[in-house]
């Protein structure tokens, strides 16, 4: 098993009971809600009980192309019915899967293809103009283990693949010679102690690193998830978070499948596009980062769609602005606003409440989750004073198996008590809600004194002139760090840098302020709308030099 490698399992991460497997909760909803539309795509509506046909056969597939037990297949593709029975068929045949990012280059997947020693990759050819084939073959990377390649439905260049990779048409019809009785079989044969997913980081701090999560860990967390959430068997859910992402896979395609609702895939984030299917499809859920909504906020052509639908939205990052909450909650229908803190090391950790209020629900990431323990403590591990500055510790039965053939990362990463260190810093209140201030590694010291980017864009936030901005740390010869902040301009406002810094002072300790600000049209962000903050680093020392 893949978890082999790593034997800790605390007590308090079996706290809670973890005795289902993927493919068995989604039978069940299978069974319960057979004629109920399961995934709504332009050109196709797949019932639940069609979904199952989908996956059985795929399933079989599978297994006619040898993968059993603790084998590994990475889907490489964007949102789609196709991949989620991919999925869902290779979990049934005892593999775990390996999502990889869309905007991933050749050699960054092929790393992944490599130390996950996937046996299959599923992946579609042509999605925003990307031959995925010739990335992997560019790369030149060697991959002994990866047996197979086929191409899902829609693969632009399909008709065109060479001999070692074939057709999903052409897998799926293999499966024929594979029983009803032996996929049974096989789907039994799962436990909830095998691994589930294998999730890579982003490598923010080296090369990516694989997250194992195994059956039990999943269903129990997202079960739990939609009970948090409201999420009800009568919803329809629009998914623009990537599956790569635990946003999409885990709180987006399967929480709907766990619970019976309608999942309608978006592959790229239109807003006009994601509009009208609010309208067609009467869409009741629809997650995203706070840039999702902002974007709708701003379409000049909202009001001409009937969102009325619209009931639950569920959000995260460090610097959301309490306007956008108190604007979401006067201009659009959401009767559910909700955000939270999460990691692909031990999913969503705390959250906000329906009741809370627009300033906790924009700077806080609300309280802990239901069966997780979370600590704001110093370097030793120790808990601080509420409010005081920490890192942000997690200890449950959500809590990662470890990170994949990596025992030394994951004994840096999960302490002898079993708390996962996140590497977050945070601050908690007197009821328990955490504050995201910044990463560790992101920390700036200025002169001796801890600046917090967070902190520090909440504040620029609230300047009329400013939409988004990111603070990071830059070398300084007095100093040793100052702060430098990429601004992008609120919709008709110009960025004054030398205001901002005025303003600024009036608000900040000294310390705190930046020293430049740099007006962007956009900051850089990964496919879940996070900053990447080590390509602003990257030009940072350019800007400088032109200052």
């Amino acid at each position: 098993m893949a978890t082999s490698n790593v034997p800790r399992t605390s007590e308090s991460r079996q706290s809670r009971s973890l005795a289902e497997t993927i493919p068995a909760a989604v039978i069940a909803s299978i069974a319960a809600r057979a004629e109920v539309e399961a995934v709504v795509e332009p050109d196709r509506r797949v019932t639940y009980r069609e979904l199952g046909e989908l996956v059985d056969t795929t399933t079989r597939a599978m297994m006619a192309a040898g993968v059993g037990l603790g084998d590994r297949v990475a889907i490489w593709a964007p949102n789609s019915l196709g991949w989620i029975v991919a999925a869902l068929g290779a979990q049934t045949a005892g593999a775990a899967i390996v999502p990889i990012n869309t905007r991933f280059k050749g050699g960054e997947a092929a790393y992944v293809l490599s130390a996950s020693k996937a046996v299959l990759l599923v992946t579609r050819v042509g999605f925003l103009d990307i031959d995925t084939i010739a990335l992997l073959r560019a790369a030149d990377t060697p991959l002994p283990h990866l047996r197979r390649i086929v191409l899902l439905d829609g693969s632009a260049s399909a008709e065109k693949a060479p001999a070692e990779v074939e057709h999903w048409n052409t897998f799926t019809a293999a499966g024929a010679g594979v029983t009803a009785a032996a996929a049974s079989e096989r789907r039994e044969s799962v436990r909830p102690t095998h691994t589930s997913d294998i999730l890579f980081t982003s490598g923010t701090t080296g090369r990516p690193k694989g997250v194992i999560m195994t059956h039990g860990q999943t269903v129990a967390q997202f079960r739990d998830w939609c009970a948090y959430a409201g999420l009800r068997p009568d919803d329809r859910y629009l998914i623009v978070n990537p599956f790569f992402h635990m946003f999409g896979y885990k709180a987006g395609w399967l929480a709907s499948l766990l619970q019976g609702a309608t999942i309608v895939p978006v592959s790229v984030f239109d807003v006009p596009k994601v509009l009208s299917l609010v309208e067609s499809e009467r869409i009741t859920v629809l997650p995203g980062p706070p840039t999702l909504y902002r974007s709708i906020l701003d379409c000049p052509e909202r009001n001409a769609f009937d969102l009325h639908t619209l009931r639950v939205a569920v959000t995260g990052a460090a610097d959301i602005p309490v306007e956008l909450i108190r604007e979401m909650r006067a201009e659009l229908p959401f009767r559910s606003i909700l955000t939270g803190y999460g990691l692909t090391e031990a999913g969503t950790c705390t959250g906000s409440r329906a009741d809370d209020d627009a300033e906790t629900i924009a700077t806080t990431a609300g309280r802990a989750m239901d069966g997780l323990e979370i600590v704001v403590a110093d370097a030793d591990g120790q808990e601080v004073e509420r409010g005081t500055t920490g890192e942000l510790l997690v200890r449950g039965y959500s809590v990662m198996q470890g990170y994949l053939d990596d025992p030394e990362a994951t004994a840096e990463a999960i302490d002898d008590r079993g708390f996962l260190h996140t590497g977050d810093l945070a601050t908690m209140d007197g009821r328990g809600y955490v504050r995201i201030v910044g990463r560790l590694k992101d920390m700036v010291i200025v002169g001796g004194f801890n600046v917090y980017p967070a902190e520090v864009e909440n504040t620029l936030l609230a300047h009329n002139a400013i939409g988004q901005v990111a603070v990071i740390g830059v070398p300084d010869d007095r100093m040793g760090e100052v702060a430098m902040a990429y601004v992008v301009p609120a919709p008709g406002e110009a960025v004054d840098p030398a205001a901002i810094i005025g303003w600024a002072r009036e608000r900040l300790a000294n310390y705190k302020v930046p020293r430049y600000v740099v007006a962007v049209a956009a900051l850089p962000t990964n496919a879940t709308g996070k900053v990447v903050k080590d390509e602003l680093r990257a030009r940072a020392a350019a800007d400088l030099a032109d200052t």
